[in-house]
């Protein structure tokens, strides 16, 4: 049975995680464990980070309070009729890997995309108490179907790469990078004896 018509090995094994995260859930979440997100996160790609930058260097105040908050990074296509949204798969984090930083330092306590961060990137979570998640690459469809309601915030004309608020229900990610440093890839690596 393939996994986007659900299969029980996958989805039955998620750990629960409302949005924005509590302390406790933030606290709880596992190098390598499956999670199924509901609540309220938002969205992010490469425009909107040079922006939130860009707002920041300029002194001003951002279009919203990312502290305790989960940024995915998608850029969503449009939504056909009926629908919320459309394809809205995950892109990859490396290219936002020199602004997280920054908004980590703002209180943003994780991120989502699809494959490893950089160094820089890992020892700032661990600095300021982020995590970073994976959500399933090559499955944007299907992740559509999670996302519930979509509102622009910021950014109208970076087009899918604006900065949007979604309302999510059992969305599935694995957990990567934990509040103690473990990376999730490292750790199949090791356990695999092949190289990252």
């Amino acid at each position: 049975m393939s996994l986007l018509r659900g299969e029980p090995a996958f989805f039955d094994n998620l750990h629960e995680v409302l949005l924005p995260f509590s302390n406790e859930a933030l606290a709880s979440l596992a190098a390598g464990q499956l999670v199924s997100l509901s609540g309220t996160l938002y969205t992010g790609r490469d425009q909107t980070h040079r922006r939130l930058c860009a707002l920041l260097d300029e002194g001003k105040e951002l279009p919203v309070n990312l502290a305790g908050q989960l940024l995915y990074y998608v850029g969503p296509s449009p939504a056909r009729p009926g629908r919320v949204i459309g394809a809205a798969g995950p892109t990859t984090s490396y290219r936002m890997d020199s602004y997280t930083p920054r908004l980590l330092e703002l209180g943003l306590v994780a991120t989502m995309g699809k494959g490893a961060r950089s160094a820089e990137v890992r020892q700032a979570m661990i600095r300021h108490g982020a995590v970073y998640l994976a959500a399933i690459g090559g499955a944007g469809a299907f992740l559509s179907k999670c996302i519930k309601k979509s509102e622009l915030v910021a950014f109208a004309d970076a087009g899918p790469e604006a900065l949007f608020r979604f309302e999510v229900e059992n969305f599935p990610a694995v957990v990567i990078n934990d509040l103690a440093g473990r990376d999730y890839y490292e750790l199949v690596a090791a356990a695999s004896h092949c190289e990252k």
